[in-house]
């Protein structure tokens, strides 16, 4: 994997998408690009298949905030929230619609720019980075095995080991 100072080395892009009300882990991804984006698609594709439907929402970072899954997403009803990347061009508004724009991105541009889907996107802190967060904790640093399948299979002890955590959590309120 392409890593920030130029070189490559092996590596594996871990991800998991989690319900941000209990935080449990509802999926996870595993693969060797080194970017998030392009990721939003396939794992909400595979939450539908696997789950029989759709989340209503994302909730993503910046990294996740592809055009064209923006674009897929809103056509099969799905809200978006993830920043909207700053222009290059200062004086103009970055949540205003920009030609070439598909109705689901113009429509994540306004919403972003709303105060109430900010408030939403403040959240992704104490709930979605949250799972990443007490992952990281319970020892999550590196990948100790070689291998996707192996590796994949370490991301699932950790989820199924987190869910198990909150379900504790969860039955005691």
């Amino acid at each position: 994997m392409k890593m920030p100072d130029g070189g490559f080395r092996p590596a594996f892009n871990l991800g998991f998408a989690s319900d941000p009300r209990s935080t449990m882990i509802a999926a996870v991804t595993l693969d060797n690009t080194g970017s998030d984006k392009g990721q939003l698609r396939p794992m909400s594709d595979w939450l539908a298949a696997t789950y029989g439907q759709r989340p209503g929402e994302h909730l993503v970072d910046g990294g996740f905030a592809k055009l064209a899954d923006i674009e897929a997403l809103a056509a099969a009803g799905v809200a978006v929230f993830a920043p909207v990347p700053k222009p290059r061009d200062a004086a103009r508004d970055p949540h205003a619609s920009r030609a070439g724009d598909g109705p689901g991105v113009a429509a994540w541009r306004r919403r972003m720019g709303g105060e109430a889907a900010k408030a939403v996107y403040k959240e992704r802190a104490a709930t979605a980075e949250c799972v990443n967060a007490q992952c990281r904790n319970r020892g999550l640093l590196r990948f100790l095995v070689r291998g996707l399948e192996k590796a994949k299979a370490v991301g699932l002890w950790h989820a199924l080991a987190h869910n198990m955590i909150c379900t504790g959590r969860l039955l005691a309120t």
